[in-house]
């Protein structure tokens, strides 16, 4: 009787800590189960198959873009140029393959693949030059990438001479913003590929773990014979690779390309990194967090705007998330400590 008495309550007090853990671990999940129930209640419409599917395809612009920053975040740095390299990326691969086919140099099918590779040499050079900036001199990415923000946004608006650049791409490029495979959009089907990949390389890769621990700590990291320059070469330029392909769909969506793509973007993706659990100070995250809080983000939105909430009222709602989620992370932190 004794030693019943004595090993039930420790039992109870285990399970109780693993109960209260779980539900901190996976509280977004919850709310957004919780948010998809609510919102299926206001507006009927939206558990329909096409609203779904159209969240997952405009989730998907900013999406493949979030896991990269997820991996920026996590080693203790941030981008704040990607909305700009959007624009930039879309505009130079509009602008090379209309000018070659214009020239008769190619034709537009073969323009539009050397206008994608302009556009992916520009942003490995760009995110080389953040990397740069921050291991040579000590420079803040946040300080650099924020000047890069304005800097890109000009040159794009320079490139297509404040005009959208139309008449510019050939079907199969169209195909990778309106296409459909089996019924899903196949920019769903790219953010859900993408998901995969940076999944795999965090979780299972040795790589995944040199990221989480610059992110740490970079001194510790150095002295262990971690390469902190590399690591942060590959974030910095991975995340800007994910702008290319961000750019290329969302100009494939709308068949054509102007300065004006993804103008505000950064702040939108960084909430949703954040909503996902993943702390501004570096070394915590998961890629799969930042899935859900993009899911997160893009239902509110799409429910907001399905049931006719006032535009400027969607701003406020989603600055109330970001501040939510870093006060969240940071009681979460606590609670575990």
């Amino acid at each position: 009787m004794s030693e019943k008495g004595v090993k039930l309550p420790k039992m109870s007090l285990f399970s109780k800590k693993r109960t209260n853990n779980f539900l901190l671990d996976h509280m977004i999940e919850l709310l957004l189960v919780v948010m998809i129930i609510a919102l299926s209640i206001a507006e009927p419409k939206f558990i329909g198959v096409v609203n779904i599917l159209n969240v997952l395809r405009n989730c998907a612009m900013k999406g493949v873009i979030a896991y990269g920053m997820c991996l920026v975040i996590i080693s203790g740095e941030i981008d704040l140029s990607v909305g700009s390299q959007v624009a930039l990326s879309a505009v130079i691969a509009a602008w090379v393959s209309k000018n070659l086919s214009a020239a008769g140099v190619m034709p537009q099918t073969l323009g539009a693949v050397v206008g994608v590779i302009a556009a992916i040499a520009v942003a490995m050079l760009i995110g080389t030059f953040h990397a740069w900036a921050r291991h040579k001199f000590g420079m803040p990415s946040f300080i650099v990438t924020l000047a890069n923000l304005n800097i890109l946004y000009g040159l794009a608006a320079i490139i297509c001479g404040g005009f959208p650049i139309t008449d510019c791409f050939p079907d199969w490029y169209v195909k990778l913003g309106t296409g459909r495979i089996f019924g899903i959009p196949v920019p769903a089907l790219i953010f859900i590929l993408v998901f995969f990949l940076f999944w795999f390389l965090m979780e299972k890769t040795e790589l995944g773990r040199q990221i989480y621990a610059v992110g740490g700590n970079a001194e510790a990291a150095r002295l262990n014979g971690i390469s902190v320059w590399r690591t942060r070469l590959f974030v910095m330029c991975i995340v800007q690779l994910m702008c290319v392909l961000s750019g290329v769909m969302n100009s494939a969506q709308v068949r054509s390309a102007t300065f004006g793509f993804g103008r505000g973007w950064e702040t939108q993706i960084i909430s949703s990194v954040v909503i996902g659990g993943t702390s501004m100070l570096g070394g915590i995250g998961t890629v799969w967090g930042t899935l859900i809080g993009v899911l997160f983000t893009g239902i509110i939105n799409n429910g907001m705007t399905l049931l006719n909430v006032n535009e400027y009222m969607q701003y406020v709602v989603n600055g109330g998330l970001m501040f939510f989620a870093v006060w969240f992370n940071t009681y979460v932190t606590r609670q575990k400590s």
